[in-house]
Parts: C-alpha cells; sequence; structure tokens
C-alpha cells in the first residue's frame, strides 16, 4: 500500500514541531523514509509541502534543513494569529452551523468542568479543540488553512504556559460561544480580542541550547524506524 505523501507530511512536521528534528539539522530522504517506513518518493513531495509551509529550507551543499525562525520572525507570527483569530469568530457567528455550535458548547461544558478539577493536561487539548472548530466554524476554507498553519507554527516557536485562573480562561470561551450563537459578529470579534491578548503574555519563546546546538529540554532525534500511521492514510 503507497502511504501518500501527506501522512508522511504531517508525520515529520509533528516530530519537528515537538522538538524530535532540532533546528538546523539535515532532513535527508533516506534517513526520513527509513525512519517512516516509506520510499522516498513521498518524503521528498512532504519536504516540498513542509518549505512551502516555512518548516523546511533547502541550503546549498547541504539540502532540505529544518528552519531556524528569528525572534521577530516568531513575534510576528504570533501578532499575525492575534489578528486573524478575532476575525475567525467573527466570521463563525455569521456563518456557523447548528453542529459547531452543539461541539463548542460541548467543549466549553467540558473545560469548565476540567477546570473546576485542575486536570492541566486535558485543558490543554480541550482548548486546541475549542480554538480549531471555532475556526472551522468561520466557513472560510483559506482562513481555516491560515489559522490551522498558524497555531502550529506557535507550537513550534513557542512553549504556552497554563493560566493561573483556567476557569476564567474557560469562561471567556464561554462568552465567544455565546456571542457566536447569538449571531454578534462585533461581540464575538472584541471578545476574540480580549482573550488573544491576555493569552499571547502565556507564551515563552523556545530557545536554542547554544552550547549544545538543540532546543532547551529536547531530546536528539533517533533514526529507528517509525511506521505512519495507516490509519490517517487512508483518510
Amino acid at each position: 500500500m503507497r502511504i501518500p505523501a501527506h501522512s508522511v507530511c504531517t508525520a515529520i512536521r509533528e516530530d519537528i514541531v515537538s522538538g524530535v528534528f532540532e533546528r538546523g539539522s539535515r532532513l535527508t530522504e533516506e534517513v526520513l523514509a527509513r525512519r517512516y517506513g516509506v520510499s522516498r518518493v513521498p518524503v521528498r513531495e512532504a519536504l516540498r509541502t513542509l518549505e512551502s509551509e516555512g518548516f523546511v529550507v533547502t541550503r546549498r551543499h547541504a539540502g532540505a534543513c529544518v528552519a531556524e525562525p528569528t525572534e521577530q520572525e516568531a513575534a510576528d507570527l504570533l501578532e499575525v494569529r492575534m489578528l486573524l483569530e478575532p476575525l475567525g469568530a467573527a466570521r463563525a457567528a455569521q456563518r456557523r452551523s447548528d453542529a459547531h455550535l452543539k461541539v463548542l458548547r460541548g467543549l466549553v461544558r467540558l473545560g469548565q468542568e476540567r477546570a473546576r478539577r485542575g486536570e492541566g493536561e486535558d485543558l490543554r487539548s480541550l482548548g486546541g479543540w475549542f480554538h480549531e472548530t471555532l475556526a472551522q466554524a468561520s466557513g472560510s476554507p483559506g482562513l481555516i488553512a491560515l489559522l490551522t498553519q498558524l497555531r502550529r507554527k506557535t507550537a513550534w516557536m513557542y512553549a504556552v504556559e497554563q493560566p493561573a485562573r483556567p476557569v476564567d480562561s474557560w469562561a471567556e470561551h464561554g462568552a465567544i460561544v455565546d456571542a457566536v450563537a447569538r449571531g454578534d459578529a462585533e461581540r464575538a470579534r472584541a471578545l476574540a480580542v480580549q482573550h488573544a491578548e491576555r493569552a499571547v503574555a502565556a507564551h515563552r519563546l523556545r530557545r536554542t541550547d547554544r552550547a549544545g546546538g538543540r532546543m532547551a529540554g529536547r531530546g536528539r532525534v533517533s533514526t529507528s524506524q517509525h511506521g505512519v500511521n495507516i490509519a490517517s492514510a487512508r483518510h
């Protein structure tokens, strides 16, 4: 069975974001093909996609390498995300479906319950699902794609601390959903702006360990084989 390039791309991207592949490290087709148990053809296609997304660069005499974003590039990325997420919330208020609204309300309900119990790891996942669903509810494929890429790159460049009062953070999520449910685009936008401004303070730039040439607290890449998830390849 031929594994689609998009599945290989997802696997490589996740390894870059999680720090398995260090910034500036070479990404050779042979090693990647062996690691994911695929041929070099989907690896080559995946690297081209990741280069277009800014995760990979091609260097003379070195080939494909993990990109090394500057602090200014990271700051710009976060600023763009802060501008686009409120737009997504406003569009969601105008275009959301009943199904989107049901999922958003369910996530808020779960988030508020977990926040009261202090279940931090669950909150991190729920928060990601909330913002992904809110973007999907915008009904704008271009905006959804941009926000998805921004979330991935933000996770790569920044470590995000849990809010001091997660109950308040989920109350903000609930208020945004209420505005979306009423179709109040301006209210949804304003609340999303306030939420984004508070959230940005929790972002801490991941810094490279200059002595070791890697991200602090992250290990080096293993070249052992990690087969690509076949289930995801079927979609």
